[in-house]
């Protein structure tokens, strides 16, 4: 449904993005990127808000800049929130509904479906001015689906949900992306976007990284050793059994001595063998966790490689 050939946006002196080349088709897509990576540049391309400085995109087949068929089939939920706070999250998609050429009973039953699919039927009626982050977020969605389109691009869309709320943003997205339509969704936190998909688009500092499964681009840290922290009540115990597998790089005790690092280059095999010997060994695990499964320790690496 888009496609992006070598493009490049710069405002004056500032780099948007930079020879960027992709293609995105049905099914979700999470950009990620830290902040000023280039994902709201490549969002506001993608839906026509603003033209490319060199190169070309196409979305649907057109040059979506301006272009109210692209714009009849794309949906958008910006990061920026600008809500009228007079309105309720009813009449506000009313209006939406309205400027989409969607009137009379159909936008009343439009509008009563989609807040439905985002969990807003009980609070219709509040004024968005009173209303939640996680509330005014919900409406957002709501309107970037009202039209039906067959494109959605979300920008950061998981800011201000509670965990309920994402877990039920997220099922959303599997169940439009189950219709065929194309989820384009932004966000900087990698272990949101591992429960979303496992197709994503890596920017940094304007420039495309990779592209492609998750587990691909994770597996170019992988070749490195992990970190894995994990809290328990006896560390030095447990210490000691990591110290016997040989996929251990080295190990240390924490300095509170609630717990151990070590390094690895098998996570996976780290994290089957923790649950049998703490049952074995009466470790008392409570937690254990990776910093390096984070977006910023992936860009470490494709960064600094």
């Amino acid at each position: 449904m888009i496609s992006i050939q070598h493009c490049s946006r710069w405002y004056g002196q500032v780099m948007g993005i930079i020879d960027v080349n992709a293609e995105i088709g049905a099914g979700v897509t999470a950009l990620l990127g830290q902040n000023g990576a280039g994902k709201s540049t490549l969002m506001r391309l993608i839906t026509g808000m603003i033209h490319p400085s060199t190169g070309q995109v196409r979305v649907f087949g057109e040059d979506p800049f301006a272009n109210p068929n692209v714009n009849a089939k794309l949906g958008f939920c910006p990061e920026v929130d600008a809500l009228p706070d007079h309105l309720s999250g009813r009449a506000f998609l009313m209006r939406m509904a309205g400027l989409n050429g969607i009137t009379g009973e159909e936008a009343k039953g439009r509008v009563q479906e989609v807040l439905e699919l985002v969990g807003m039927t009980d609070r219709a009626g509040v004024r968005l001015k009173g209303g939640s982050k996680g509330m005014r977020q919900r409406i957002k969605l709501a309107s970037a689906l009202i039209h039906q389109p067959d494109l959605v691009l979300l920008d950061e869309p998981l800011n201000g949900l509670d965990p309920v709320g994402r877990r039920e943003f997220m099922e959303l997205l599997q169940m439009l992306a189950g219709q065929g339509k194309a989820i384009v969704v932004s966000s900087h936190i990698l272990f949101e976007v591992e429960q979303m998909t496992r197709s994503v688009i890596l920017l940094h500092q304007g420039r495309l990284l990779a592209q492609g499964d998750l587990g691909s681009i994770r597996s170019l840290i992988d070749r490195h050793p992990h970190r894995i922290q994990i809290r328990c009540r006896d560390p030095r115990r447990l210490a000691a059994a990591m110290a016997a597998d040989d996929s251990v790089v080295s190990l240390e005790i924490s300095r509170d001595e609630l717990g151990i690092e070590l390094r690895t280059r098998e996570p996976e095999r780290i994290y089957r063998a923790l649950p049998v010997l703490n049952g074995e060994l009466d470790l008392g695990i409570t937690s254990y966790s990776s910093p390096d499964n984070s977006l910023e320790a992936v860009f470490d690496y494709l960064v600094n490689r």
